[in-house]
Protein backbone atom coordinates (compact mmCIF):
# COMPACT_ATOMS: atom_id res chain seq x y z
CA UNK A 1 0.00 0.00 0.00
CA UNK A 2 1.26 3.26 -1.14
CA UNK A 3 2.41 5.97 1.65
CA UNK A 4 0.27 9.33 1.59
CA UNK A 5 2.81 11.85 0.92
CA UNK A 6 3.89 14.55 3.56
CA UNK A 7 2.38 17.66 2.36
CA UNK A 8 3.07 21.41 4.21
CA UNK A 9 0.33 21.83 6.78
CA UNK A 10 1.63 24.34 8.54
CA UNK A 11 3.66 28.01 8.11
CA UNK A 12 5.31 30.99 9.89
CA UNK A 13 4.02 33.83 9.77
CA UNK A 14 7.25 36.64 9.02
CA UNK A 15 5.09 39.32 10.35
CA UNK A 16 8.13 41.75 11.30
CA UNK A 17 10.55 41.92 8.91
CA UNK A 18 14.27 41.12 9.64
CA UNK A 19 16.47 39.90 6.68
CA UNK A 20 13.12 39.53 4.42
CA UNK A 21 11.44 42.70 3.32
CA UNK A 22 8.05 43.83 4.59
CA UNK A 23 5.03 43.58 2.03
CA UNK A 24 2.94 45.84 3.87
CA UNK A 25 -0.32 44.13 3.97
CA UNK A 26 -3.09 44.87 5.24
CA UNK A 27 -6.35 43.28 6.89
CA UNK A 28 -7.53 42.85 2.97
CA UNK A 29 -4.22 41.48 1.95
CA UNK A 30 -3.86 39.03 5.01
CA UNK A 31 -7.46 37.99 4.68
CA UNK A 32 -6.94 36.45 1.14
CA UNK A 33 -3.57 34.82 1.84
CA UNK A 34 -4.98 32.86 4.57
CA UNK A 35 -7.63 31.19 2.09
CA UNK A 36 -4.86 30.71 0.31
CA UNK A 37 -3.03 29.14 2.59
CA UNK A 38 -6.69 26.68 3.47
CA UNK A 39 -6.66 25.50 -0.10
CA UNK A 40 -3.30 24.12 -0.18
CA UNK A 41 -3.98 22.44 3.48
CA UNK A 42 -2.21 24.72 5.91
CA UNK A 43 -3.75 23.91 9.27
CA UNK A 44 -1.22 25.65 11.50
CA UNK A 45 0.14 29.59 11.76
CA UNK A 46 2.87 30.20 13.76
CA UNK A 47 3.99 33.90 14.52
CA UNK A 48 7.75 33.76 14.16
CA UNK A 49 8.51 36.29 16.58
CA UNK A 50 6.02 38.70 18.18
CA UNK A 51 8.51 41.43 18.13
CA UNK A 52 11.94 42.47 17.01
CA UNK A 53 14.33 44.96 18.80
CA UNK A 54 12.09 48.03 18.71
CA UNK A 55 9.03 46.78 16.37
CA UNK A 56 6.08 44.71 17.39
CA UNK A 57 3.27 42.93 15.82
CA UNK A 58 1.05 43.75 18.82
CA UNK A 59 0.91 46.61 21.49
CA UNK A 60 2.62 45.21 24.21
CA UNK A 61 2.68 47.73 27.24
CA UNK A 62 5.42 45.79 28.70
CA UNK A 63 7.79 45.98 25.66
CA UNK A 64 6.46 49.57 24.98
CA UNK A 65 7.61 51.24 28.39
CA UNK A 66 10.57 48.62 29.24
CA UNK A 67 12.24 48.33 26.39
CA UNK A 68 10.51 51.59 24.37
CA UNK A 69 9.40 50.00 21.32
CA UNK A 70 7.08 51.08 18.89
CA UNK A 71 3.58 50.80 19.31
CA UNK A 72 2.27 48.99 16.07
CA UNK A 73 -0.62 50.83 13.62
CA UNK A 74 -2.52 47.48 13.54
CA UNK A 75 -2.22 45.03 16.40
CA UNK A 76 -1.45 41.80 13.70
CA UNK A 77 -1.60 39.01 16.33
CA UNK A 78 -5.63 39.88 16.98
CA UNK A 79 -5.62 39.82 13.70
CA UNK A 80 -4.03 36.26 12.82
CA UNK A 81 -5.97 34.98 15.97
CA UNK A 82 -9.33 36.13 14.42
CA UNK A 83 -8.61 34.45 10.78
CA UNK A 84 -7.56 31.36 12.43
CA UNK A 85 -10.21 30.96 14.72
CA UNK A 86 -12.42 32.11 10.86
CA UNK A 87 -10.61 28.99 9.16
CA UNK A 88 -10.31 26.50 11.51
CA UNK A 89 -6.40 26.51 12.21
CA UNK A 90 -4.17 26.17 15.42
CA UNK A 91 -2.38 29.49 16.31
CA UNK A 92 1.24 29.43 17.81
CA UNK A 93 2.13 32.67 19.34
CA UNK A 94 5.86 33.33 18.70
CA UNK A 95 8.15 35.06 21.84
CA UNK A 96 9.98 38.26 22.07
CA UNK A 97 13.26 38.85 20.29
CA UNK A 98 15.36 41.93 21.35
CA UNK A 99 18.46 41.19 19.11
CA UNK A 100 20.53 40.75 21.79
CA UNK A 101 21.41 37.27 21.34
CA UNK A 102 22.64 37.91 17.61
CA UNK A 103 25.03 40.37 18.99
CA UNK A 104 26.47 38.93 21.65
CA UNK A 105 25.50 34.69 21.50
CA UNK A 106 24.51 34.68 24.54
CA UNK A 107 20.82 33.58 24.53
CA UNK A 108 19.90 34.48 28.63
CA UNK A 109 20.26 38.04 27.10
CA UNK A 110 16.38 37.12 26.37
CA UNK A 111 14.65 35.56 29.36
CA UNK A 112 13.62 38.41 31.07
CA UNK A 113 11.79 40.34 28.50
CA UNK A 114 10.20 36.99 27.20
CA UNK A 115 8.89 35.95 30.96
CA UNK A 116 6.77 39.31 30.80
CA UNK A 117 5.44 39.08 27.57
CA UNK A 118 4.21 35.26 27.62
CA UNK A 119 2.22 36.00 30.71
CA UNK A 120 0.92 39.33 28.71
CA UNK A 121 0.34 37.82 25.45
CA UNK A 122 -1.64 35.08 27.03
CA UNK A 123 -3.93 37.11 29.27
CA UNK A 124 -4.99 39.51 26.17
CA UNK A 125 -5.20 36.82 23.56
CA UNK A 126 -5.86 33.55 25.44
CA UNK A 127 -9.12 33.33 25.62
CA UNK A 128 -9.38 32.91 21.29
CA UNK A 129 -10.41 29.27 20.48
CA UNK A 130 -6.84 28.93 17.64
CA UNK A 131 -4.49 29.68 20.38
CA UNK A 132 -2.88 26.49 20.52
CA UNK A 133 0.44 26.53 21.74
CA UNK A 134 3.41 28.65 21.98
CA UNK A 135 6.84 28.88 19.86
CA UNK A 136 9.69 30.00 21.09
CA UNK A 137 11.63 32.00 18.35
CA UNK A 138 15.58 31.94 19.85
CA UNK A 139 16.66 29.79 17.08
CA UNK A 140 19.24 27.71 18.69
CA UNK A 141 21.92 25.60 17.19
CA UNK A 142 24.90 23.96 18.77
CA UNK A 143 27.05 24.74 21.86
CA UNK A 144 24.29 28.13 21.93
CA UNK A 145 25.57 29.87 25.19
CA UNK A 146 22.94 30.01 27.89
CA UNK A 147 20.45 27.91 25.41
CA UNK A 148 19.70 24.99 27.39
CA UNK A 149 18.19 27.11 30.40
CA UNK A 150 16.61 30.00 28.56
CA UNK A 151 14.99 27.46 26.55
CA UNK A 152 14.03 25.43 29.46
CA UNK A 153 12.60 27.84 31.62
CA UNK A 154 10.69 29.76 29.04
CA UNK A 155 9.72 26.86 28.29
CA UNK A 156 7.90 26.17 31.67
CA UNK A 157 6.63 29.19 32.03
CA UNK A 158 4.39 28.77 28.46
CA UNK A 159 3.22 25.98 30.03
CA UNK A 160 2.26 27.29 33.46
CA UNK A 161 0.21 30.52 32.38
CA UNK A 162 -1.81 28.48 29.66
CA UNK A 163 -2.40 25.38 31.59
CA UNK A 164 -0.04 22.96 29.79
CA UNK A 165 0.02 24.33 25.91
CA UNK A 166 2.30 22.59 23.88
CA UNK A 167 5.42 24.65 23.01
CA UNK A 168 8.09 23.68 20.33
CA UNK A 169 11.34 25.39 18.24
CA UNK A 170 12.89 25.09 15.14
CA UNK A 171 16.52 24.92 15.74
CA UNK A 172 18.91 25.20 12.71
CA UNK A 173 21.33 21.81 11.95
CA UNK A 174 25.03 23.49 12.11
CA UNK A 175 25.64 22.55 8.07
CA UNK A 176 27.98 24.44 5.38
CA UNK A 177 24.86 26.63 4.17
CA UNK A 178 24.53 27.75 7.78
CA UNK A 179 25.59 31.06 6.63
CA UNK A 180 24.29 34.92 7.77
CA UNK A 181 22.01 36.29 5.78
CA UNK A 182 24.27 39.24 5.52
CA UNK A 183 27.47 36.84 4.16
CA UNK A 184 28.18 37.05 0.75
CA UNK A 185 29.34 33.50 1.12
CA UNK A 186 26.79 30.86 0.23
CA UNK A 187 28.52 27.73 2.32
CA UNK A 188 31.36 27.96 5.39
CA UNK A 189 34.59 25.63 5.34
CA UNK A 190 33.73 23.97 8.42
CA UNK A 191 30.10 22.29 9.23
CA UNK A 192 29.17 19.76 11.73
CA UNK A 193 29.21 15.95 11.39
CA UNK A 194 26.82 13.98 11.66
CA UNK A 195 28.35 12.29 15.11
CA UNK A 196 29.04 15.85 16.33
CA UNK A 197 25.33 16.57 15.56
CA UNK A 198 23.62 13.69 17.09
CA UNK A 199 26.05 13.95 20.01
CA UNK A 200 25.71 17.56 20.22
CA UNK A 201 21.20 17.73 20.21
CA UNK A 202 21.68 14.10 22.67
CA UNK A 203 22.81 16.59 25.20
CA UNK A 204 20.64 19.29 24.65
CA UNK A 205 17.37 17.37 24.27
CA UNK A 206 18.06 15.92 27.28
CA UNK A 207 18.66 19.43 28.83
CA UNK A 208 15.39 20.57 27.67
CA UNK A 209 12.87 18.22 28.55
CA UNK A 210 9.80 18.67 30.71
CA UNK A 211 9.92 22.26 28.48
CA UNK A 212 9.55 21.51 24.63
CA UNK A 213 7.04 19.41 23.17
CA UNK A 214 7.56 19.30 19.51
CA UNK A 215 11.09 20.37 17.61
CA UNK A 216 10.77 20.78 13.81
CA UNK A 217 14.49 21.40 12.37
CA UNK A 218 15.14 23.72 9.87
CA UNK A 219 15.96 21.89 7.02
CA UNK A 220 18.08 24.22 4.61
CA UNK A 221 21.65 24.64 5.81
CA UNK A 222 22.98 20.73 4.33
CA UNK A 223 23.10 19.67 0.51
CA UNK A 224 19.99 17.71 -0.77
CA UNK A 225 22.18 14.40 -0.67
CA UNK A 226 22.96 15.20 3.22
CA UNK A 227 19.53 16.18 4.71
CA UNK A 228 17.83 12.30 5.07
CA UNK A 229 20.61 11.15 7.43
CA UNK A 230 20.79 14.78 9.40
CA UNK A 231 16.79 14.34 9.69
CA UNK A 232 17.00 10.80 10.42
CA UNK A 233 19.31 11.50 13.70
CA UNK A 234 16.69 14.38 14.39
CA UNK A 235 13.91 11.92 14.44
CA UNK A 236 15.76 9.48 16.56
CA UNK A 237 16.39 11.89 19.06
CA UNK A 238 13.00 13.47 18.97
CA UNK A 239 11.80 9.67 19.71
CA UNK A 240 14.00 8.93 22.02
CA UNK A 241 13.52 12.20 24.20
CA UNK A 242 9.22 11.94 24.15
CA UNK A 243 9.59 14.84 21.74
CA UNK A 244 6.94 15.29 18.61
CA UNK A 245 9.20 15.46 15.51
CA UNK A 246 8.04 17.93 13.01
CA UNK A 247 10.03 19.47 9.75
CA UNK A 248 10.42 22.99 9.16
CA UNK A 249 10.92 23.17 5.18
CA UNK A 250 12.42 25.84 4.14
CA UNK A 251 10.53 27.61 0.96
CA UNK A 252 13.23 29.74 -0.02
CA UNK A 253 16.63 28.58 -1.66
CA UNK A 254 19.74 29.22 0.25
CA UNK A 255 21.86 28.18 -3.30
CA UNK A 256 21.39 31.60 -5.02
CA UNK A 257 23.50 34.58 -4.87
CA UNK A 258 20.33 36.89 -4.14
CA UNK A 259 19.01 36.36 -0.46
CA UNK A 260 16.29 35.25 -0.73
CA UNK A 261 14.38 34.15 -3.10
CA UNK A 262 11.13 31.36 -3.72
CA UNK A 263 12.89 28.03 -4.03
CA UNK A 264 13.00 25.84 -6.95
CA UNK A 265 9.93 23.43 -6.40
CA UNK A 266 11.90 20.28 -7.22
CA UNK A 267 14.30 20.96 -4.48
CA UNK A 268 11.50 21.52 -2.03
CA UNK A 269 9.84 18.47 -3.37
CA UNK A 270 13.18 16.37 -2.61
CA UNK A 271 13.03 17.90 0.99
CA UNK A 272 9.49 16.71 1.78
CA UNK A 273 10.44 13.18 0.70
CA UNK A 274 13.38 13.28 2.89
CA UNK A 275 10.99 13.97 5.56
CA UNK A 276 8.49 11.55 5.09
CA UNK A 277 11.12 9.07 4.99
CA UNK A 278 12.14 8.92 8.20
CA UNK A 279 8.76 9.86 9.90
CA UNK A 280 8.91 13.39 10.52
CA UNK A 281 4.72 13.67 11.33
CA UNK A 282 4.11 17.54 10.41
CA UNK A 283 5.95 19.93 7.80
CA UNK A 284 5.46 23.31 8.12
CA UNK A 285 7.64 26.12 6.37
CA UNK A 286 9.11 29.49 6.12
CA UNK A 287 7.30 30.51 5.05
CA UNK A 288 3.88 30.58 3.08
CA UNK A 289 3.19 34.72 2.36
CA UNK A 290 6.75 35.83 1.05
CA UNK A 291 7.50 32.45 -0.90
CA UNK A 292 4.47 30.32 -1.78
CA UNK A 293 1.61 33.07 -1.93
CA UNK A 294 0.00 33.39 -5.27
CA UNK A 295 -0.19 37.05 -3.97
CA UNK A 296 3.68 37.70 -2.96
CA UNK A 297 5.69 40.32 -4.07
CA UNK A 298 7.53 37.61 -5.73
CA UNK A 299 6.25 36.44 -9.36
CA UNK A 300 7.83 32.77 -8.52
CA UNK A 301 5.99 32.31 -5.13
CA UNK A 302 2.41 32.01 -6.74
CA UNK A 303 4.60 29.94 -9.45
CA UNK A 304 5.51 27.43 -6.93
CA UNK A 305 1.76 27.80 -5.41
CA UNK A 306 0.43 26.47 -8.51
CA UNK A 307 3.07 23.68 -8.90
CA UNK A 308 2.98 22.37 -5.78
CA UNK A 309 -1.26 21.96 -6.09
CA UNK A 310 -0.84 20.64 -9.30
CA UNK A 311 1.39 17.95 -8.60
CA UNK A 312 -0.43 16.96 -5.25
CA UNK A 313 -3.81 16.93 -6.99
CA UNK A 314 -5.25 20.22 -4.32
CA UNK A 315 -8.03 21.75 -6.25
Amino acid sequence: MQQDPLLVSGTFLDEVSHDIPHQNWGRKEWEADFGHMTKMGIKTVVLIRSGYQRFLSYPSKYLMNKRGCYEPPIDLVALFLELADQHGMEFYFGTYDSGAYWQTGDMARELDDNLFVIEEAYQTYGHHASFKGWYLGLELSRKTKGAIDTITRLGKECKNVSGGLPVFISPWIDGKKAVLAADQALKKPNAVSLEEHRHEWNEIFDGIKGAIDIVAFQDGHVDYHELEDYLRINKELADQHGLTSWTNIESFDRDMPIKFMPIKFEKLLLKLKAAQKVGCEKAITFEFSHFMSPQSAYLQAGHLYHRYREHFGLT
